[in-house]
């Protein structure tokens, strides 16, 4: 198969490359600037400009494009920035794929923030969005911005994707600083659910979702039992042998994180009902393996 990766340097987009390009998949870049090979395809989201037939020889489109969390949340220019890169590449892949012949199946990356702040409530994928952080308000227009591509009858699925955890990047690597230091310790109560998946099974869902001509609509891309926070902290302490006593005061976070503060005290018990039910199965279902698989090498 062709797959169109935008945002494919990333720490998710390396690791889907990587495993595409393994298994014999045609793999071509979307890159910002000039193209240095057949592999790679020069586009800028923000002026439209996109190679029209690069979606046409494509089989699948994959956004995973977008700014990482990290930054000044009480920066205007970092909560534009946060949506303009979600919402802007996913709109112009989309435009470009109603527009073409063939119709490509499109994979849009997209968050678990979408259902907002939920306490014990489990959390499939028929779940309704609800008041939450300004993540939340993002993903709803990240959702909307595939419309054209599903209206006009392509295949369309939204990736609501939690934390994913290796150690070779993403989450982990803060985390694992963090946590060697001996200073880590649960977030708030530790009773707010957390959901993460393994870095492996993050690729393996996708991948059978790509190839999967029936799955089509959101998907919760996490692990089937959500730690909680405290869970959590305690099983990276263990796997550490790491003290993980300090516990950090929600007012504290909700000082330095502001806008985003909800991501980290926030509760999505999340489970991902619609893999399962059209037959994947989980490397890693639990915390304990999940944090196992992130270690490895």
């Amino acid at each position: 198969m062709r797959f169109l990766i935008a945002g494919s340097s990333g720490f998710l987009g390396t690791a889907l490359r990587e495993h595409l390009t393994g298994a014999g998949h045609d793999v071509v870049r979307l890159v910002r600037g000039e193209a240095k090979g057949p592999g790679e395809s020069a586009w800028d989201p923000y002026a439209g400009r996109l190679d029209a037939a690069q979606v046409e020889q494509a089989d699948v489109v994959v956004n995973l494009a977008g700014r990482p969390l990290m930054g000044n949340p009480h920066s205007g220019t970092y909560r534009r920035d946060l949506r303009e890169s979600r919402v802007r590449t996913t709109a112009v892949l989309a435009e470009a794929i109603a527009a073409s012949g063939r119709k490509p199946a499109f994979l849009a990356q997209n968050g678990t923030a979408y259902y907002g702040d939920r306490g014990d409530e489990i959390l499939t994928e028929d779940a309704a969005t609800a008041p939450g952080s300004i993540l939340t308000d993002v993903t709803r227009e990240w959702q909307d911005a595939t419309l054209p591509a599903s209206d006009a009858g392509a295949r369309v699925c939204i990736l609501r994707t939690g934390p994913v955890l290796h150690r070779s990047g993403g989450a982990m690597a803060p985390l694992l600083l963090l946590f060697k230091s001996g200073l880590a310790g649960r977030l708030g109560g530790g009773q707010q659910y957390f959901p993460i998946s393994s870095l492996e099974d993050w690729v393996r869902a996708t991948v059978f979702l790509a190839t999967n001509d029936a799955s089509s609509g959101p998907y919760n891309m996490v692990a089937p039992e959500p730690p909680t926070n405290a869970e959590f902290t305690r099983a990276l302490g263990k796997a550490l042998g790491r003290p993980t006593v300090i516990p950090v005061p929600g007012p504290l976070i909700r000082l330095a994180a502001g806008p985003l503060a909800p991501e980290l005290l926030g509760s999505l018990r999340t489970v991902p009902a619609k893999l399962q039910d059209e037959g994947f199965t989980f490397h890693h279902p639990g915390v304990d393996a999940i944090i196992r698989a992130a270690l490895q090498d």
